[in-house]
């Protein structure tokens, strides 16, 4: 575990068994879930989780635990801020 001024950075790890379980540490907060779809940050930035009868079986945000089961079809990492573009990125949209 890091600090960060004041503010406790929790590692993330993801382990995903047979694309059935799937678990995450390092979750800081699940923002929306349903059975398609969780949407879950962490420090290092938003997960999109991607399936079909997903179900949250365990949420500890105090510990930063996440077990999703069902049929996980994506993991989808974004980051939180976006980047500052540069100058070069900017010329070559």
């Amino acid at each position: 575990m890091q600090e960060n001024k004041d503010k406790i950075i929790l590692p993330h790890s993801a382990l995903l068994k047979d694309r059935q379980e799937l678990h995450l540490s390092g979750v800081t907060d699940v923002d929306s879930f349903d059975e398609t779809g969780i949407t879950a940050y962490t420090d290092i930035g938003e997960l999109s989780i991607g399936g079909e009868n997903l179900h949250i079986t365990k949420l500890s945000l105090e510990s930063g635990e996440l077990l999703v089961e069902g049929r996980i079809n994506s993991l989808v990492y974004r980051d939180e801020a976006p980047k500052a573009t540069s100058f070069f990125g900017k010329v070559f949209r």
